[in-house]
């Protein structure tokens, strides 16, 4: 990615006084996130993440087949930092407001009691979503938060994964796909750099890569007629993708434009009134995130 991307934590807590100065309106907001992902990025310094192994038989079928090189539930996490980190964001949640903070609480209470993280771990990636809806019965608590809480701790392995993974992507055949090439997920966000070259950010993973300029992920579509794009002249570096054939939008930062520190995470939560916008016109968000739902 460009030199201007937020990797450090005090790049992340730049780029986050930068993003309030133009939009002061998510100050609260970003009181909390701001933190968390200052969380995330300490975290990764301390993981140890065993790099996972694709033997070459295995990895020229799926790149013949256009698969994903791994399933969600073949990332491997670092248990003790993930815990850490789980109680971190739990805390912070606690503090953030009343949504988040009650089922934080009880949270808190229970991980010191009956409830190891790692499970929850192990289920999100495997795809147990009967675990989460049985521990926010039981507790009473908002699933959505219980899965925002889980999904934020492991995401430093998860893009430490993908890293690591990208290793086995080929540089002479461009996936050009939709979907991850690591992971399989719907992208989050799409950015543009350079002469106008657009990249797809995952939406698991948060793996980059490189996809047709006019394009649309989450049908395929390649017709300009139905691909167009809202802006504002106060924000030149943001703009909202739209695609007629589907009816839905993907948000895009154009770094060409922008002159401060990016970090997509922020760029994602910072950029609500680019849904509501979309959402107006008739479009829905190709994916959506924890706490969205």
């Amino acid at each position: 990615m460009a030199s201007n991307f937020a990797l450090t934590p005090d790049q992340v807590k730049r780029a986050v006084n930068s993003v309030l100065q133009n939009n002061p309106a998510y100050a609260d907001m970003l009181g909390f996130y701001g933190r968390l992902f200052e969380a995330q990025e300490e975290c990764k310094s301390r993981l140890q993440v065993e790099p996972l192994q694709i033997p070459d038989d295995v990895l020229a079928v799926k790149a013949q087949e256009k698969f994903p090189l791994i399933e969600i539930k073949e990332f491997v996490f670092d248990e003790v930092e993930s815990a850490r980190l789980f109680f971190t964001i739990a805390k912070l949640a606690e503090e953030a407001n009343p949504k988040l903070g009650s089922s934080a609480s009880i949270l808190l209470k229970a991980v010191d009691t009956k409830l190891k993280p790692a499970s929850l771990f192990s289920a999100l990636l495997n795809g147990n979503e009967a675990l989460f809806e049985n521990i926010s019965e039981e507790l009473e608590i908002e699933k959505q938060v219980l899965g925002f809480i889980t999904y934020n701790s492991l995401k430093p392995c998860l893009s430490m994964g993908a890293v690591q993974l990208s290793a086995y992507l080929s540089k002479d055949h461009p996936w050009l796909k939709g979907y991850c090439p690591i992971c399989g997920s719907a992208p989050i966000l799409s950015i543009l750099e350079g002469e106008g070259a657009r990249s797809l950010i995952c939406s698991f993973c948060w793996h980059t890569w490189s996809v047709k300029r006019v394009y649309c992920p989450f049908c395929d579509n390649s017709d300009n007629k139905d691909l167009h794009y809202l802006f504002s002249e106060e924000e030149k570096e943001l703009r909202v993708d739209l695609c007629g054939k589907c009816r839905k939008y993907l948000k895009t930062l154009d770094t060409r434009q922008a002159e401060r520190l990016i970090y997509p995470p922020l760029e994602q939560i910072s950029t609500l009134h680019l849904d509501i916008k979309a959402r107006e016109e008739g479009f829905e968000p190709g994916v959506r995130l924890f706490l969205e739902e």
